[in-house]
């Protein structure tokens, strides 16, 4: 056996750092530690601040809209009550016109007449059946003696004469105080309306 003598090599040396060119330097130095700095106190104070006054805000928004809501509800309802008795006057008014008592007048100012007994054609035979005679030129529904008077058209005008009424009397023109209807009074005595 033979031993081997082992040569020991030098190591080669690291090359030598070539010279830095003054342009691009580098070198490697520690980084300061940065300051801890205590977290900002105020910062968190002022968005609690700002969120507070933002829900305060859209409270009173909202406060403000309900109340407004509210207010156009009073004044509608004010004035569905105002046109239903509007309503209920041209109703009364309507009513009137067509009464048999104004239908008769006006019948009578234009020259129509009721006949009390009637007379009928029978067409099966074309005999006349009644008392045949003419019409009398007065009405028996007009107003007459023992009639009761319609208050509803007593000052309302007469379609051929619009200075004569009912019961023939000269018409008045209605004035605009009678045309208001009256304040409506719902849980107790009319109060001022305030909006």
């Amino acid at each position: 056996m033979s031993t081997a003598t082992a040569t020991v090599r030098p190591l080669a040396a690291p090359p030598a750092p070539s010279a830095p060119s003054s342009s691009t330097e580098r070198r490697l130095r520690a980084l300061e530690r940065p300051d801890r700095r205590p977290k900002p106190r105020l910062l968190y104070g002022l968005v609690a601040v700002a969120g507070a006054l933002a829900i305060v805000g859209a409270q009173m928004v909202l406060s403000v809209m309900t109340t407004q809501s509210s207010y156009e509800m009073a004044r509608l309802n004010a004035q569905q009550r105002e046109l239903t008795l509007q309503k209920q006057v041209l109703g009364d008014e309507l009513t009137g016109l067509n009464s048999p008592q104004y239908l008769a007048s006006n019948a009578a100012a234009l020259g129509m007449v009721v006949d009390t007994s009637p007379s009928y054609l029978r067409l099966s035979d074309g005999k006349i059946l009644g008392a045949q005679k003419a019409a009398s030129s007065k009405s028996a529904i007009s107003l007459g003696k023992g009639t009761v008077a319609n208050k509803l058209i007593a000052d309302t005008p007469l379609v051929t004469d619009p200075d004569a009424t009912i019961d023939g009397s000269t018409a008045t023109t209605p004035s605009t105080t009678e045309n208001v209807t009256p304040v409506p009074v719902t849980d107790g005595l009319p109060t001022v309306r305030t909006h």
